[in-house]
Parts: structure tokens; sequence; C-alpha cells
């Protein structure tokens, strides 16, 4: 397809104002009311987890709601600082190196998924060690609602016109308003889609049918797995951050090179959860 039929083949870019509302010099944009709805629906989703015992090994959960409302200040910590040294080292670093006091600028963007996953991890670990709760059960619990987050941040993101994809001549192509000339995929909606809402029915769909929170480990595996995948495929779709481009001069991306790890760690918890609970393995 030539240049200007690509002009003609997309959609407009909707009018959404990136802040939700504004209170003096005070802004509240989409982007960090995402984050806010993520944390709190993983901790609610997770109370209701912890309060239905049917669903743990000897019908006993591991822990009690309390534990989670003292755990949202962990996560909502390990998500911002993982998730701000997670891009400043896989995405930026050479700029961030050079301008050190631009670290802290969260407001200015700039998060990684992988650093905040790393973050979360490490206050998932930290916060059971202290509390005397089983770590794979702790990682279930807080995956199972995660999805819900992701979904709406992306969305937040395709709202900012950040992250968008590659050009595209596909009927649902988007002119975004910093993207350039040709329409692109709204790869931040295909994300949304399937590290939001699949993986969360697939999520639920175990959790609830399947019985699966009583192999420890397992839900977290399917989740550190899907969302590798799901990455690994947008990524075909999406525009490669400016500063990085494609890696090792072929189509490799960052996103990819992070994600594959995720894939093989995440099968690697499924098969450890069936083989514990094959061997009746108290975890």
């Amino acid at each position: 397809m030539t240049e200007p039929q690509l002009m003609m083949a997309g959609l407009p870019f909707p009018a959404i104002d990136p802040v939700l509302f504004s209170i003096g010099p005070l802004s509240v944009h989409w982007y960090g009311i995402g984050y806010v709805v993520g944390i709190l629906f993983a901790w609610w989703y997770g109370r209701k987890l912890v309060t239905t015992p049917r669903l743990w090994r000897d019908n006993t959960a591991p822990m009690e709601p309390l534990a989670l409302d003292d755990f949202v200040l962990w996560a909502a910590l390990g998500v911002v600082l993982g998730g701000r040294l997670g891009y400043v080292l896989f995405y930026n670093f050479s700029f961030y190196i050079s301008h050190p006091l631009e670290i802290p600028a969260v407001w200015d963007g700039g998060m990684s998924f992988h650093g905040g996953i790393l973050g979360t991890t490490l206050a998932m670990i930290l916060f059971a060690r202290k509390r005397g709760i089983a770590v794979w059960s702790m990682f279930d619990t807080i995956a199972a609602g995660v999805p819900v987050g992701l979904g709406v941040v992306r969305i937040a993101n395709f709202i900012n016109s950040e992250l968008w994809g590659r050009v595209s001549d596909v009927p649902w192509a988007v002119y975004f308003p910093n993207g350039g000339a040709l329409p692109r995929h709204p790869s931040q909606l295909y994300e949304a889609a399937l590290e939001g809402l699949v993986l969360f029915i697939v999520l639920a769909l175990l959790v609830w049918k399947g019985k699966k929170l009583k192999k420890p480990g397992f839900i977290a595996g399917v989740f550190v797995a899907g969302y590798g995948l799901s990455r690994i495929a947008v990524e075909f779709f999406r525009e490669p951050d400016a500063q990085l481009g494609y890696l090792f001069g072929g189509w490799l991306t960052m996103g990819m090179v992070l994600s594959l790890p995720m894939v093989l760690l995440g099968l690697w918890a499924i098969w450890r959860a069936n083989h514990a609970a094959a061997k009746g393995l108290i975890q």
C-alpha cells in the first residue's frame, strides 16, 4: 500500500485529555489513576481469595486479610521504585547516567513493568518472611489480581499517546498525535486485551474452577509465563523505544529480551508446583 493510501486507512485519535482533573497546580492523570486502581484491585481481590478457605490447600488460607491491608504500602513502593529503576537500567541508562537528578522524576514518565515486577517480588519475599507467610502462596495471592491493573495502565498509555505500535494499514490503525504522519497499530490496546483481560480470565478460571491455589506457585507461574508470552507477541506490533531500536541488528526488542526469561521462569514455577503437589511436599 502506498503512503497516500496508508494516510487514508487509519482512525483519528480520540480526544481524551490525559489529565482526569486538576485542582489548582495539582493535576491527576489517567496514568496515575491506573496504578492506584491496579494496586487497590489486587488488594481487594487478594482479600476475597484469602477469605475463601475452600480455594486453598487443607481449606486453610495462607494469611489473614489484615496482612494484605499492611502489604499495600509495600506493594506500592515495590511497583514505583522497581518500575522506575527498571526503566532507568533497561531502557535509558545512558541518559540517566548523565542526568542522575532526573531519575526520581517519575512524573515525567518512564516506568518498566519488568522492573516493577522485580520490585514487587522483592517486597513480597521480604513481607512474607517477616510475617511468616508461605512465599509461593503470597506470590499466588497477588498475581491473581495483577492483570486488571496491567490492563488499566495500558489503556492509560493509549490515552497518553505513548508506546504506540508500528506503522500499519489495518482498518483499526490509529493516527497518534505524536506518532508521525502515518497510522499505527494501537499496540497499547493489544496489551490491555492480552495482559489484562485475557490473562485475568485465565487465572480466574484456574483459581475458581481449577482450584490451582491448592498448588502453591502454580498461579504465579501462569501469570509470569502468560505475561511474558503476551508481551513477546505484542512486541511484533509495538514500535521499539527510539533510544534502543531493534537489538543485535535484527527484529529483537528489549521487551522480548526481558520477557523470554519470564516465560521460562513461569514454566519452571508451574512444573515445580505440580511436582511438589504430586509428591505431597509441604510448601
